[in-house]
């Protein structure tokens, strides 16, 4: 008998608003690392490649994710040694349903019939044996035609969840009778109170050509909309691009509503569910961060340089400097280098007000870290003032950034630790420790790194505009230059 072939699908779009401010939507909650050394996408790739057993053969994931967010996506996966993975980028958000769609079609151009997990990548759970068991008994069951959710024991009458409730079954693999919309406190209570209700973890297991069946069936115009986009896609080193005109015009509706509410009681699927008791949180809030943490006699969670006396469940969280908290209960500190977070615990969810404030004012702290991540490494601008930047420069060893000028300021470059080539008009030099070099204004230039260890330089802008938007590309490794 063969082995069941699993593709891992990970849903790695979002747009980082629940977790500001150390999310923001250029570096969503998935790629944060709130604890040990991975971040939740790692975590969440980590997990299904260990999936694998006597009768299961895992390959390698596909990401589907945002186009602004591909560079974390292939720098992640690259610390897990998975750069063969595939990474499909969304041209614009859809929602769920077109997003599984594209991994089922790409999952099927070989000719296999692959069973496909499709998990959201910003996910944590606690006992990883315990899922482990629980999605193996979902891909056997997956495997034989049937669609498959897990649902999530629950321990709270929570709110911000839809709900299953679940049928007869045998062993660990229940029916579905019904999918339940996110109920009142008063209903969710009853439902804890009964028994049999799980909370709608977002993870599914279904054949390739299974998922395509149900979607032409209950929504044929997002699957021919679909098909049509995947139809022109362009491939592009490691990544695919759905066409992007095509892309748009798919109608944008979850992986629940589109299928998996239209299956139960019906005779065209079979809809099953496995009860998942191994930790899960979708991190939705910093509440939730709290809740999976590891807390102190007091019920206090810290990471960073901290200092916490006399207080009870707080959750706090130092990125850059000492955090001291005294007396406070149930309440969140969050900093970062820009911005700092303080709410009672129970309020969290209303962080998005405060990321709505700093959109409709335009300002950059809901969309940018001080710390700005490039695919040739990162920069942190840490001071500024009338006509001058300070930056801090970190390029990894055989990056390099792209070849351009600027109008309207000149730049000094000390290097702290690396070897920088750089190109400076007509001249290419080399620098190391403690040399500098001016870059006047309106000269073509370029800062690379050709050693083996990340060169990390000091970066002086002073002119009359010191905006990223004054940049000339000319070559770029990274398609980033106008063609």
């Amino acid at each position: 008998m063969s082995n069941i072939v699993v593709h891992p699908v990970i849903m790695a779009g979002g747009s980082g608003t629940r977790l500001w401010p150390l999310s923001r939507a250029q570096y969503p909650k998935q790629f944060l690392v709130l604890q040990g050394n991975r971040s939740l996408f790692q975590q969440a790739v980590t997990r299904l490649q260990g999936l694998a057993t006597a009768d299961i053969e895992v390959s390698a994931p596909q990401v589907v994710g945002n186009e602004d967010h591909r560079f974390l996506v292939v720098d992640q996966l690259r610390e897990l040694g998975l750069e063969k993975s595939s990474v499909l980028l969304e041209p614009m958000g859809r929602n769920t349903a077109p997003a599984m769609t594209i991994a089922a079609l790409h999952s099927a151009e070989s000719g296999a019939d692959p069973v496909l997990i499709v998990t959201p990548a910003d996910q944590t759970v606690t006992d990883e044996p315990a899922f482990k068991a629980a999605l193996q008994d979902a891909v056997r069951t997956a495997a034989t035609g049937a669609i498959v959710i897990l649902g999530v024991t629950p321990d709270r009458p929570e709110t911000g969840f839809g709900y299953i409730r679940s049928g007869k079954g045998e062993g660990s693999v229940l029916s579905v009778a019904q999918f339940v919309e996110k109920p009142k406190l008063e209903t969710a209570e009853r439902y804890l109170a009964e028994g049999g209700y799980y909370w709608n973890s977002g993870i599914f297991v279904v054949r390739a050509s299974v998922w395509l069946k149900a979607l032409d069936l209950f929504r044929p115009d997002i699957a021919g909309a679909t098909r049509t986009a995947w139809a022109a896609k362009s491939t592009d080193a490691t990544f695919i691009r759905p066409g992007k005109a095509e892309f748009q015009a798919i109608p944008s509706e979850s992986i629940d509503y589109a299928v998996m509410e239209k299956c139960p009681g019906g005779k065209d699927f079979d809809i099953r569910m496995v009860p998942l008791n191994a930790g899960w949180s979708d991190l939705g809030a910093w509440d939730a961060v709290w809740q999976v943490s590891a807390k102190d006699g007091d019920g206090n969670a810290a990471v960073g340089d901290t200092f916490v006396r006399d207080s009870h469940g707080t959750l706090v969280h130092a990125t850059s400097r000492l955090v001291g908290v005294v007396g406070l209960d149930n309440v969140v500190v969050v900093e970062t280098p820009d911005a700092v977070l303080v709410t009672e615990r129970s309020r969290s969810q209303e962080v998005k007000h405060i990321v709505g404030h700093l959109s409709g004012s335009g300002r950059t702290e809901q969309n940018l870290h001080r710390q700005v991540h490039r695919p040739w490494g990162w920069y942190d601008s840490i001071d500024a003032g009338a006509r001058f930047q300070v930056k801090r420069i970190m390029v990894k060893p055989g990056a390099s950034l792209s070849l351009q000028k600027h109008h309207h300021r000149a730049e000094h470059w000390i290097v702290v630790s690396g070897t920088a080539e750089v190109t400076n008009g007509d001249q290419v030099i080399l620098l190391t420790e403690n040399q500098s070099t001016y870059i006047p204004l309106g000269t073509v230039h370029r800062l690379a790194n050709p050693g083996k260890v990340p060169l990390e330089i000091i970066e002086v802008q002073s002119g009359s505009y010191l905006g990223e938007d004054d940049i000339v590309r000319y070559e770029d490794t990274y398609g980033r230059a106008p063609k």
